[in-house]
């Protein structure tokens, strides 16, 4: 069972252009993204994914594992479908470029459903809302999740709407998925459906397709990096576990 790591990377970014390349404590952001995911023992290689020279010529210099990729891709699993026709494997482990304080032990514990369970074809990290922001705020993607774990909703919007009681657990979706090829294939050759067109959100386009998304539950401190605010935050938390 080969496993394939892949950090997309894009130059363009409607809220932070060149946000990879972004100096995090001496280092550019996608450094310390690959970093984490290196030391996840059940991945056996790792592989930036871009179409932009500036990060590819970055990652050469850095002795960084890269990939130059189509510019047309609009959603980040497309890109990882290239890597995928490119890099064989068995599984690819999808992790958001712009994560730097992602924990490598929850990367590892999105990949294990799918080593358990020949049959499933995706699964993705899922972790409590306990910012009120983070619930209203429509870049933070939710998901509510039947029994077994497998997600049954998924939205901008904050669900399950409250009627009955307010005592309600929030769940947010990470990025960070473990997918087959087969799985990778479906979504690059299958078009958007109605739901995801209008939420933006690609996690949609398995379940609007009847296709099993198991979410597995951690607890994360990662913050992902959309806007300059977001930056200064991990550039804190950095600097101050680096002076630890």
């Amino acid at each position: 069972m080969k496993v394939i790591g892949v950090i997309p990377a894009r130059y363009k970014s409607s809220r932070l252009e060149g946000k990879p390349l972004k100096d995090i404590c001496g280092k550019p952001m996608i450094w310390w993204v690959y970093q984490k995911v290196l030391k996840v023992k059940e991945i056996d290689e790792v592989y930036v994914a871009t179409d932009d020279e500036r990060i590819m010529n970055t990652c050469k210099e850095l002795n960084i594992n890269a990939i130059m990729t189509r510019d047309d891709h609009k959603m980040m699993l497309e890109r990882v479908w290239e890597v995928s026709e490119k890099i064989p494997g068995d599984i690819y482990v999808s992790v958001a470029g712009d994560e730097p304080l992602i924990e490598p032990e929850n990367i590892a514990k999105v990949i294990k459903p799918l080593l358990k369970d020949k049959n499933l074809l995706v699964s993705n990290l899922k972790t409590k809302i306990t910012n009120p922001v983070d619930l209203v705020n429509w870049t933070t993607m939710k998901v509510v999740c039947n029994e077994q774990n497998d997600i049954i909703l998924a939205s901008r919007s904050p669900i399950p709407y409250p009627k009955a009681t307010t005592e309600v657990i929030y769940y947010k979706h990470m990025g960070t998925y473990a997918l087959r090829k087969e799985a990778l294939n479906f979504f690059y050759n299958k078009e958007k459906g109605n739901i995801e067109s209008i939420e933006d959100f690609d996690l949609l386009r398995f379940l609007e397709n009847h296709i099993t998304v198991r979410a597995v539950e951690v607890k994360s401190q990662t913050v992902s990096v959309d806007t300059p605010k977001d930056l200064e935050r991990v550039r804190d938390i950095i600097n101050k576990n680096m002076n630890r």
